[in-house]
């Protein structure tokens, strides 16, 4: 493997931890950016109101998009795992 491969490795790699991160990120700052207007608007100043519908969310993101995460991570190892061998 030369430096180059290598390179294209770690580049589709970073793009991969991005692409599979990015709905559960997206949507806990949606749903985080939704409670702080309402804090805001109401003046609760409770810590637990934000981590409770985050946590939540992420449960059903994860069951939702779960198995699209999982295969594609396992793509991307079975074709670094092919290179290794050739």
């Amino acid at each position: 493997m030369n430096e180059e491969a290598a390179l294209s490795i770690l580049r589709e790699a970073i793009l991969l931890v991005a692409t599979i991160s990015a709905p559960i990120l997206l949507l806990c700052m949606g749903v985080g950016l939704l409670i702080a207007v309402f804090q805001a608007a109401t003046q609760i100043n409770e810590q637990t109101l934000t981590f409770v519908p985050k946590l939540i969310l992420v449960f059903i993101v994860l069951i939702v998009a779960g198995s699209w995460m999982m295969n594609t991570l396992s793509d991307f190892a079975q074709r670094v795992f092919s290179m290794m061998i050739y």
